[in-house]
């Protein structure tokens, strides 16, 4: 292997497979819920947390980070990153009860966050200006395959191995990339060394926690006020961090101001926020959707939008090549555009009455169009940065996407359930007029403590439903002494079986 070290596209394979490992973590471990919940006996926060400590994580650690990469080598990160990923992964696997699983999740979160920033860094190190369009355009194209591959893959390995396969298939891949990221990419060190801003890592990583904490939770624990508290907690951390790194910013800070000075950066980090709050926007209803209205599997679903992500994959590669010959910024429009006008047609046909293939050609525009956005998005945004700072560029603007997707994730959540709630409720008063006067008040404040419960962030309802209807098949209240009443820790109600005390319906 050793006459293909520094070869660009041997260095590109070995990264985009460890950027696809940690992007795979981020959707893979949704469809396993209902498994976890049976097979470790957990409750649905313990298994809800599992999902959300990964992305709280990487959220908060990349732009400490990418700057570390900046420091101490990118290469350097990268692999430690790639062991520590791979050790948490097995140890995933391994767990015995949600504790040792979350903590475990932590640890991979904490490796996935070292290596996501150094895939771009040394992307931009390897490939000359005029050659790193393309390449950025399959490190696009890997992001939007790692979107929909993690419910497909996450659906057939739970369905023929069991939901810890879904951590332990990261271990032989983890080892080949080790294996390729050690022979094959170049270890690029900066000739000085430096030291990291450790008030300031501290700073920035305490107020992203915060701000990641509060929008991820905050549709689960009703918008209260501590999750407001942590907002506000987060804005105050930001505002100091920022008012510390314009104190530093003729030392060695660890978020240089100069990257904003570049139009075009500062531009694509709110493009790089908006289409990830879109694509949540296109995705995860229709995901829904298609498992809860269609009774589609999450494999079945995960195909259903497959189309869509291969011609976002294939194309990617294709519009990067082009950014580089007439330029990113026209590439990038048409594909926004694209996109823009997929949501518009999906939003114009969509109903419950609708089949799933009737869905495939707004579905397939969007495709054409995020296909486009990607690797000409970044490409646009990099372009300009020095190679001395581009760790920080990577992990900033690599934080700005979560956030994005963060953002995109809650206002999903908050506006389907209060569709819900507003649909129960209308149906509810509709059919109350029908009842005696003595049981009306009790049909409705029903209705509403289901609207309540309906819904919780993120793929969490999901899940619920989907354990509860197992639970339904493996119980009844002949068989285990009736159903009784029990108060979540949300506050709302659910009908527990008084031997097995699993939620159903």
């Amino acid at each position: 292997m050793s006459r293909w070290r520094g070869n660009p596209w041997a260095v590109l394979l070995t990264l985009s497979l460890g950027f696809f490992m940690t992007l795979l973590d981020m959707t893979v471990v949704n469809v396993a819920i209902p498994s976890m919940i049976e097979g470790l006996g957990a409750s649905l926060d313990e298994a809800l947390w599992v999902i959300n400590v990964y992305v709280l994580v990487v959220a908060a650690l990349l732009i400490a980070s990418g700057r570390m990469g900046d420091l101490r080598g990118p290469r350097t990160m990268f692999v430690w990153g790639l062991v520590l990923f791979t050790a948490a992964s097995v140890l995933c696997g391994l767990a015995q009860d949600p504790g040792q699983l979350i903590a475990a999740r932590a640890v991979q979160g904490l490796g996935a966050a070292a290596m996501v920033p150094q895939t771009m860094t040394i992307i931009i190190g390897t490939f000359p200006a005029e050659r790193r369009g393309a390449a950025l355009g399959v490190w696009g194209a890997v992001a939007g395959a790692a979107t929909i591959a993690g419910p497909t893959l996450g659906g057939f390995l739970v369905g023929a191995a069991g939901w810890r396969w879904i951590f332990f298939v990261n271990v032989p891949i983890g080892a080949v990339v080790l294996v390729m990221a050690v022979t094959l990419v170049p270890d690029s060190r900066p000739g000085v060394r430096r030291g990291l801003d450790v008030p300031g890592v501290g700073l920035v990583t305490a107020a992203l926690f915060c701000l990641a904490f509060g929008l991820t939770e905050g549709q689960r624990y009703r918008w209260g006020a501590g999750i407001w508290a942590l907002l506000g907690a987060a804005v105050v951390l930001l505002a100091v961090f920022l008012v510390y790194q314009g104190a530093r910013q003729r030392g060695e800070p660890l978020l240089p101001f100069a990257l904003f000075r570049d139009r075009d950066y500062a531009v694509m980090n709110v493009v790089s926020a908006a289409v990830q709050v879109g694509m949540l926007g296109l995705f995860l209803p229709v995901m829904l959707y298609l498992q809860s209205v269609l009774g589609f599997g999450a494999l079945e679903a995960g195909l259903v939008m497959a189309p869509a992500m291969v011609v976002s994959a294939v194309l990617s590669p294709v519009a990067g090549r082009l950014a580089d010959r007439v330029g990113g910024k026209y590439v990038l429009m048409g594909g926004l555009a694209l996109f823009a006008a997929g949501l518009a047609w999906l939003a114009a046909v969509v109903d419950v009455g609708r089949a799933w293939y009737e869905f495939q050609p707004p579905l397939l525009v969007a495709g054409f169009g995020i296909g486009c956005v990607f690797g000409p998005m970044v490409t646009v945004a990099m372009y300009g940065v020095e190679p001395r700072m581009a760790g920080a560029a990577s992990g900033v603007l690599n934080t700005v996407r979560q956030i994005g997707t963060i953002v995109g994730s809650a206002a999903v959540g908050a506006v389907l359930q209060n569709r819900l709630a507003a649909s129960l409720r209308e149906e509810a008063a509709a059919r109350a007029a029908s009842l005696p006067p003595g049981v009306r008040g009790g049909f409705l404040a029903g209705f509403d403590d289901a609207a309540g419960a309906a819904w919780t962030s993120g793929p969490g309802g999901a899940a619920r439903r989907s354990g509860c209807r197992r639970e339904r098949r493996r119980t009844s209240p002949s068989t285990c002494g009736g159903w009784r009443r029990r108060r979540s820790s949300t506050g709302s109600s659910t009908r527990c079986c008084r031997r097995s005390r699993s939620p159903s319906p």
